[in-house]
């Protein structure tokens, strides 16, 4: 052999080794990703190769799937009541992807989790049946919720205080999630992402929005387990009007006749009276009131139920007259339904936070669990003494206050309005909130609700929580209680 053809010969050989390492590389080490890649076709028609797995709702599925015609994707998700269940579901888009239960169980549903598959279907990466994502949503107070909201932008979340268990999650106006479920759908998406709206953000999880007088629960609860007053009867230091501290604004009541001068919290909250939770926070200070507001949940970034919740805010680094208005909700202060709900939830279940979540469990083919989620997983937010005076007062705002369009015959009912100004000095149509529980002494069934009412159409004038929130509360309360 010559020394040209021998260095040829070398060159191949080392080329071939290249190659074979190259190759042995991407199956070994990089095999997975490639195939996780969402670019990768392949994952797309193996999420659609077969009838999806079903979400449920009190033992029957709202969502199923359908043969489709032509195109190397043999089946496609529909849903039924898709507006109404949409909060809950998200989608499953064969162009669009997934969100919300469909997006975080998306292997369990097209049958790929791991889970579902025996030692040797793991290795051959065979696909199996999918599983099943069973919810705690109870049908009657969702459907409650999105009938009693109806035209409004807005949003409302119902929990059962002593499991955590959500009840209802409903975000106006709606979408049909079926309408977006093909390859061909696109003017049906392009609708939605052109709405101004915004029907696809669920407001219930991933809007937070100045909460207003509802905050003021959060700072009641911080005075009385500070000891800044002995009690929601004990007179208050409250001059009315009150001057913002280090400055010549004054806060006003929207009841200028109101009995606030000095009030107790029971009577400050039975009238929302702006100075004496304004003052509170101020004596308290932000630190104080911040603690509180993270007992409840504010600043939490991993708030997952499972679906990530937007963190509600409590902020830091302001200046006394700042931490005032926060009292009353305002300044930087931001919440979801879901966290005003939690808020009246732990209040009601005697101070007890129990973890919020929408599925009680995921099954496979055969019912057999790969994943539950405990009821009743709590944390201590106040004293038992605390959460019962505030359930109290709470009660004294629904029976005579500014919370009447809540009550319900024979049920123990408590809850606390809110209206929040937003815009440039206030210019916008406020915001409409309620936070309130119920309890049937008979039954023993209790609920704990909240609403957000974003745009109602309604004038300025008309626009507050005892108009607007509460009467949805009161309807989504009166089916859980059922």
């Amino acid at each position: 052999m010559n020394k040209t053809i021998r260095h040829t010969s070398v060159f191949v050989l080392v080329l071939v080794l290249a190659l074979l390492g190259r190759a042995t590389w991407v199956q070994a080490y990089e095999g997975k990703a490639l195939a996780d890649d969402s670019k990768n076709r392949r994952n797309t028609i193996a999420q659609y190769a077969q009838p999806l797995g079903n979400i449920v709702v009190a033992g029957s599925p709202v969502t199923g799937s359908k043969k489709t015609e032509g195109g190397d994707l043999a089946y496609k998700r529909t849903y039924t009541d898709g507006e109404l269940y949409a909060a809950v579901t998200g989608y499953s888009s064969q162009a669009y992807g997934a969100t919300q239960l469909e997006g975080i169980y998306s292997n369990v549903l097209d049958g790929t989790d791991d889970r579902l598959k025996n030692p040797v279907d793991a290795v051959t990466r065979k696909q199996q049946e999918p599983g099943t994502v069973v919810t705690t949503i109870d049908p009657a107070v969702q459907k409650a919720g999105y009938e009693a909201l109806g035209d409004t932008k807005g949003a409302a979340v119902a929990v059962d205080p002593a499991t955590g268990r959500i009840l209802g999650m409903v975000s106006t106006p709606s979408y049909d999630p079926s309408k977006i479920a093909g390859m061909a759908d696109g003017d049906a998406w392009q609708k939605l992402m052109g709405d101004e709206d915004k029907p696809l953000v669920n407001r219930a999880l991933r809007q937070p929005l100045p909460p207003g007088s509802t905050f003021k629960l959060v700072v009641a609860a911080a005075a009385l387990e500070d000891g800044l007053y002995g009690s929601v009867d004990t007179a208050t230091k409250s001059p009315d009007p009150y001057t913002l501290p280090n400055t010549r604004t004054v806060l006003k009541n929207e009841n200028a006749s109101a009995p606030c001068e000095n009030a107790t919290i029971r009577t400050a909250l039975r009238y929302s009276c702006n100075n004496v939770f304004a003052k509170m926070a101020a004596d308290l200070g932000q630190d104080k009131v911040k603690s509180m507001a993270e007992k409840f949940g504010f600043n939490d970034a991993e708030l997952d139920v499972p679906v990530r919740a937007y963190a509600s805010v409590y902020p830091s680094g302001m200046d006394s007259a700042q931490t005032a208005l926060t009292g009353i909700g305002q300044f930087d202060v931001t919440a979801t339904p879901l966290q005003m709900a939690m808020v009246s939830a732990a209040i009601a279940n005697d101070g007890l936070l129990a973890a919020p979540h929408m599925v009680s469990e995921v099954v496979d083919s055969d019912g057999d669990s790969l994943t539950s989620f405990d009821d009743g997983d709590t944390t201590r937010v106040v004293s038992s003494s605390t959460a019962e005076q505030l359930r109290s007062a709470m009660q004294t705002v629904v029976e005579k206050g500014t919370g009447t369009n809540a009550a319900i015959a024979g049920a123990e009912v408590g809850g606390k309005t809110g209206t929040a100004q937003h815009g440039e000095n206030n210019s916008k149509t406020p915001y409409a909130w309620f936070t309130s529980y119920a309890k049937d002494p008979s039954t023993g069934k209790q609920v704990a609700v909240a609403v957000m009412i974003e745009d109602s159409g309604a004038a300025r004038s008309e626009v507050s929580g005892n108009g607007l929130a509460a009467p949805v509360a009161q309807k989504m309360m009166a089916a859980a209680l059922k």
